[in-house]
This record gives structure tokens, sequence and C-alpha cells, in this order.
């Protein structure tokens, strides 16, 4: 499977984006997909994940209530809204797909990887 991330972009601190993933290839309702940023300096870290049908989420607590994942199949698109930013939200934000039934958040368990989007959160 093929993903495009796209949404980024500079917001002031308080603001709002909504990311995008379109996926192409296989079958989009068969991966769990999962949303990832890496900040200059830092590891990869899991910010959001959703189930293949979309019936579970999962997130990481820097981020809870504040960041929504969402998933249309019949769009193949996976969607990250992002309210209330922060400046230790800026990172790039990638979208990931995994073949697995449950939400992981190890970078490792996701097989293919969008090119990633920039987020820039200015305070």
């Amino acid at each position: 499977v093929q993903l495009q991330a796209s949404g980024g972009g500079l917001v002031q601190a308080g603001g709002s984006l909504r990311l995008s993933c379109a996926a192409s290839g296989r079958t989009f309702s068969s991966y769990g997909m999962g949303w990832f940023r890496q900040a200059p300096g830092k590891e990869r870290e899991f910010v959001a994940g959703i189930s293949r049908s979309g019936s579970n989420t999962a997130y990481a607590d820097s981020v809870k209530g504040r960041f929504t994942i969402s998933r249309d199949n019949a769009k193949n698109t996976v969607h990250l809204q992002m309210n209330s930013l922060k400046p230790e939200d800026t990172a790039v934000y990638y979208c990931a797909a995994a073949s697995l039934y449950t939400i992981v958040r190890r970078t490792s368990a996701y097989e293919y990887w969008g090119q990633g989007t920039l987020v820039t959160v200015s305070s």
C-alpha cells in the first residue's frame, strides 16, 4: 500500500490543523492505521492509532483530548484533527499502516509509511 500524507503547515499556538493520509494499492480496510511524529533530534513517536474498522482508537497521553483520528474506508483516507496545538507539537508527522487487528504503538509494527508532512506551531 502507498501512503500520501498532507495538510501540514504553520499555525499559531492554540490553532488547529487537519492532516490527511490517502492510501492506494491493497485493500485499505485490511490495515490498522497510525500517525507518528518526529521532532528534530528526537525519536519517532506514536501519536494516534485506529483499528481497521475505525471502531477503536488510541492516543498518546500528550495529545489525548486535543487530537482525533478518524478514517473513511470508502475513500481510503485517514485523518488527524489537531486542536489546541502547542509549540511542542512541532514535528514531521507520518501516517503508517499495519496489517494487525489491534492498535500498536511500536514503529516496528508498521509496514508502510507515508513521506511525512511538517507541522510547525509558533508560540
